[in-house]
């Protein structure tokens, strides 16, 4: 009996945790849609803390985080983030939404296509 009791209290806990993470991550599009990235960017931090077990999860919440940057017009920020998903994230359908996203972002010019600077040590 006391077995028992221990089972039913862990998946009542792992259960807990997935409806408070979704709970934040429904929030956090709510909000999105309203256009309050402050806010969004609270709920995501909530998914993120409650989803570390969960690695599935992170993908769609740095893409919403780079929606986000770009509403605020941190663009480079934005593009990081989705360089960020291509590269952890290749096969998934948010590497494709994050590479169409750079596509966006550089036809609108709001990226430069230039490659960036690379430093040099100083001659002696």
């Amino acid at each position: 009996m006391r077995n028992l009791l221990i089972i039913a209290l862990a998946l009542s806990a792992v259960g807990c945790t997935r409806w408070s993470m979704d709970h934040h991550l429904d929030q956090a599009y709510r909000e999105y849609s309203r256009g309050n990235c402050e806010r969004v960017m609270l709920e995501l931090s909530q998914v993120e803390r409650k989803s570390r077990s969960r690695r599935y999860v992170q993908p769609e919440v740095s893409l919403l985080r780079g929606q986000c940057l770009e509403r605020q017009s941190l663009f480079v920020d934005a593009a990081q983030t989705y360089q960020f998903i291509i590269a952890q994230y290749p096969s998934s359908e948010y590497a494709y939404r994050a590479k169409a996203r750079l596509d966006t972002l550089r036809q609108l010019g709001k990226l430069s296509s230039a490659t960036p600077a690379k430093p040099l040590p100083a001659p002696l």
